[in-house]
């Protein structure tokens, strides 16, 4: 598994896709602050988009999508110079029984038809995915071309156009499928982004976290790392600490008590196989580990998550 599905799978995304809005006239709302990232594609039409504070509202188009990831309140207009209306209490007061939320405001600006949602997660590793990204991520149209983000555009368009047979299901993989390829899509067309995200498009340092993530319970050193992707351990070792923000071992100690916590909360493995898995020699050496990360033993954790 690569690194980045890695941590997509371990973060638990919970997708839930909102039904449709469809914009008429002049319209402006506000958003408040919210967690996880919310995404959205432009099915025909324009709008603008600003997180509250900003001075330059981002245009978007048809085709295009963008990503709020810092949980900021965020305002969506047609008409960036009325003063927004509260979104979710006129979205609850005028949603269709198709799901489908549409406005009618005054004036002759053109229709706007918006398919949008939000990630949230269930793990506590959110900031190895969010760190270092823009708070408002804009994916042009014309920049994407064929890119896979245009053709699942199509699919949002006819899964939010009514009540369909399935659809929690679908709405679900269809957000999945968003959030990977616009990650994809994003770390393509940014020349040097920042962060995990931007350290995954390195090749060096790319394929250490593809090595550590591929085989957790390796008796890992920054020297096999360095020498595995063919660098000096100094120049690996700063270069690492530079791009993802840790260094190489406390990466991957912080990423082994992550894998762990979700055994503990998500399975019966045995202690002993969960620490074997993840490169302790001992359920009593992985328990003194577990302990000084989160404060609790292994049982403990695993008794109070199945109480919640």
């Amino acid at each position: 598994m690569d690194a980045l599905s890695d941590v997509l799978s371990m973060l638990r995304v919970s997708s839930v896709l909102s039904s449709r809005f469809e914009g008429r006239g002049a319209w402006a709302f506000r958003f408040p602050a919210y967690q996880g990232i919310k995404f959205g594609g432009v099915l025909s039409g324009r709008f603008h988009l600003w997180i509250v504070g900003s001075k330059t509202p981002l245009t978007l188009e048809q085709g295009d999508f963008y990503m709020l990831t810092d949980g900021q309140p965020f305002c969506s207009a047609s008409d960036p110079e009325r003063e927004p209306l509260d979104g979710p209490a006129i979205y609850r007061s005028i949603r269709g029984a198709d799901g489908v939320v549409r406005y009618q405001g005054d004036g002759d600006h053109e229709r706007l038809s918006l398919a949008s949602g939000r990630f949230t997660f269930e793990n506590d590793v959110t900031e190895i995915l969010l760190r270092h990204l823009p708070p408002l991520i804009h994916l042009r149209a014309a920049e994407l071309g064929s890119h896979a983000l245009s053709r699942i555009l199509d699919l949002l368009e006819w899964e939010t156009n009514g009540v369909h047979a399935g659809a929690d299901v679908a709405s679900s993989s269809l957000a999945a499928l968003v959030l990977v390829h616009a990650l994809r899509a994003y770390l393509a067309s940014t020349p040097q982004p920042e962060g995990w995200l931007g350290a995954l498009a390195d090749p060096k340092i790319g394929s250490a976290l593809a090595m550590m993530h591929a085989q957790p319970g390796e008796r890992w050193t920054v020297e096999s790392l360095a020498l595995a992707v063919g660098m000096s351990r100094t120049a690996f070792a700063t270069r690492f600490r530079r791009q993802v923000g840790s260094a190489p071992l406390d990466y991957l100690a912080r990423w082994r008590m992550t894998i762990a916590r979700s055994a503990l909360k998500h399975s019966d493995e045995p202690l002993t196989e969960i620490a074997s898995r993840i490169g302790y020699l001992s359920d009593t050496a992985f328990s003194i580990a577990f302990k000084r990360s989160t404060g609790q033993s292994p049982g403990r954790f695993r008794a109070l998550s199945r109480e919640a």
